[in-house]
């Protein structure tokens, strides 16, 4: 069993897969130590200023767990004993309350929440026994969310610093069909490489998404400028939250935002859409660098001079397959047409309508949208020819 030193802690950020390596490099910016890339996670060491830190500012991190126990598991009985070992009055008062969060990669158990209730026996029945009461369950607002999770025969034991995932930013009111998750958009955004002095266009914004997490970036905005609330708020024996660290950490951060940004721009086919993407914006507080205006891509006026385009159209699972393919085609068409000089990224499922962009990729990066494993595709719009445009550089 391992556990945890409260001035230095391994601590670990959990993201989209695809991911890893930005998230990396977010941590190391911000001044995070012994940085090491997992799947699906990057796992750190730091203090409780990088925990705060780390909630606040990281714009492609889902999670930041503290672990503080591993253990083997080969039944029921051995999961309720690892879970007993462990003396819980260090983290936590009877008076307070608990959830559990499981995540299974293995064949022993196939039930998350079934080993949650097993884990949340362990920890009442502990406290129970030394104090003849327990404390309560609250899955909204935990005094403690522990986060279990066993890969094989191995359960790691973590406490979530975070309450609700990051990629709940607290801005987003209004959503379409399909919106996008905030951490992958923003985690698309930084993927480019983006500048921050060119515009940045999505021309089928959908709810605005990429566009709001683009003005964060530009604005030099923590993503977690907008939460009222994280899991490390409401501890109270480890690591109890110190409001003057987090008030230094947070007025550090907010004095690091800048006004000069570049245009952001979106467009949006559907009107009512449109409403509620403007709508966000307005949410986030960055109408001043946004602009959004209903049109069809196809008509969209880009700014001369180059810049990058993000798009995230649909993947077909509510369009019949000529649709999408013309859809696809009209998007290759567009990119040519309409946004010369612009490096064009878009991400997708359907790799069978890909093929009707009809144009080169120059890169293509493996992320997952939820659960659709997808690419994030890269086409450059050079002026004249590619060899032209090589020769210029050269030049330069």
């Amino acid at each position: 069993m391992t556990t945890t030193n409260q001035d230095e802690m391994t601590l670990i950020a959990k993201t989209v897969f695809g991911l890893e390596e930005v998230l990396a490099g977010e941590l190391r910016r911000i001044g995070a130590r012994d940085v090491e890339i997992l799947n699906r996670a990057v796992k750190f060491t730091g203090d409780k200023g990088m925990i705060y830190k780390s909630n606040l500012s990281l714009r492609t991190a889902l999670r930041i767990l503290v672990p503080i126990a591993q253990f083997e598991v080969s039944d029921e009985k051995s999961l309720y004993d690892g879970i007993a070992a462990i003396d819980w009055e260090t983290y936590m008062d009877v008076d307070g309350t608990l959830a559990i969060d499981t995540v299974l990669s293995t064949d022993i158990f196939n039930h998350s929440q079934f080993i949650s209730q097993k884990a949340k026996d362990a920890i009442v029945d502990q406290f129970r026994a030394k104090h003849d009461k327990r404390p309560d369950v609250d899955l909204e607002r935990p005094t403690l969310r522990i986060n279990l999770h066993i890969h094989d025969t191995t359960c790691s034991v973590a406490l979530d610093s975070s309450g609700d995932s990051l990629h709940k930013r607290g801005y987003r009111d209004q959503t379409n069909l399909a919106p996008i998750n905030e951490v992958l958009a923003a985690g698309l955004v930084l993927l480019t490489n983006w500048d921050r002095k060119k515009p940045l266009i999505d021309p089928m914004c959908g709810s605005g998404t990429i566009l709001i997490e683009a003005a964060l970036i530009a604005a030099n905005i923590p993503p977690g400028y907008y939460r009222v609330d994280f899991g490390f708020m409401h501890w109270k024996k480890f690591l109890p939250f110190d409001e003057e660290l987090w008030q230094t950490i947070y007025d550090a951060a907010i004095s690091r935002i800048i006004s000069e940004t570049p245009p952001v721009l979106g467009g949006e086919i559907s009107h009512h859409v449109t409403r509620k993407a403007k709508e966000n914006v307005k949410l986030a507080r960055v109408e001043d660098i946004v602009q959004i205006k209903e049109c069809n891509m196809n008509d969209f006026e880009a700014p001369e001079g180059g810049g990058i385009v993000i798009i995230n159209p649909p993947y077909g699972e509510r369009m019949d397959k000529d649709n999408l393919e013309e859809l696809y085609a009209s998007i290759g068409d567009t990119f040519k047409k309409r946004f010369t000089g612009y490096d064009c990224w878009m991400i997708t499922s359907n790799m069978q309508a890909l093929k009707f962009v009809g144009l080169r990729a120059s890169r293509k990066i493996q992320v997952f949208n939820g659960q659709l494993e997808c690419r994030f595709v890269k086409y450059e719009m050079y002026r004249g020819t590619k060899k032209i445009h090589k020769l210029r550089e050269k030049e330069q």
